[in-house]
This record gives structure tokens, sequence and C-alpha cells, in this order.
């Protein structure tokens, strides 16, 4: 079986570089705390594949949320703190898994990768 995550950032945003890279950073981590060690373990044997992925609005990247936790996969939605370029409470990504890459597909499938 092959695991992955996802990383889902809002390009809407305009965030720069470093903030994006950053987001998803907090996605990555916070995702990946709320797998569980099997999880945990199975993905990172097979290398913790990560995909970057972008939507282009809040409500996408909530609509994505719900849609990841009623599936049962590990998620996390990130809120900015307001510190640099955002104000405090922007949602600005989500981070999906790591889990089974089948089950975030039925989720993130459609999404492209950012570029």
């Amino acid at each position: 079986m092959e695991y992955k995550q996802v990383i889902v950032l809002r390009t809407d945003l305009k965030m720069s570089i470093g903030k994006a890279a950053a987001q998803a950073s907090h996605a990555s981590l916070s995702s990946y705390k709320k797998a569980g060690k099997l999880l945990q373990d199975k993905w990172e044997r097979e290398g913790a594949k990560k995909v970057v992925l972008k939507a282009n609005s809040e409500s996408e990247l909530t609509d994505l949320f719900e849609k990841a936790k009623r599936r049962g996969l590990p998620c996390a939605l990130i809120k900015d703190a307001g510190h640099t370029e955002l104000e405090p409470g922007t949602i600005t990504a989500l981070g999906i898994g790591p889990e089974n890459s089948e089950a975030i597909d039925k989720v993130t499938g459609n999404l492209p990768l950012l570029d």
C-alpha cells in the first residue's frame, strides 16, 4: 500500500514564498501529529511522500477539510497568527495525512499541483 501526505495552500492570498513555505510546514507537522504512530511509521518507511496542491479560496479549503474529517483522515486546518503578512485567524493551509494515497485522492484528487 502507498502512503502520502497532501498539503493544500490557498493561492488567493498571494503569500510570499517564505510565508507559503512556513504555512505548508505548519500544515504538514500538525496533520502528522494527528495521524497516529502506525500511519506515521508506514509513511516514513516509504520515504514520507508529500504533495503540495493549491486551492483558490478559503471556502474551497474548508470544504476539503470537512470532507477529509468525514472520511476519518488525519487532517489539520491552519490559521495564521497574524505576525507578518496576514490578519490573525486567516485560514492559509490544510494538511491531510499521512494516510493511504487512494483515500486522500478521494478528497484532493481533482486539485492542481502548486506551481
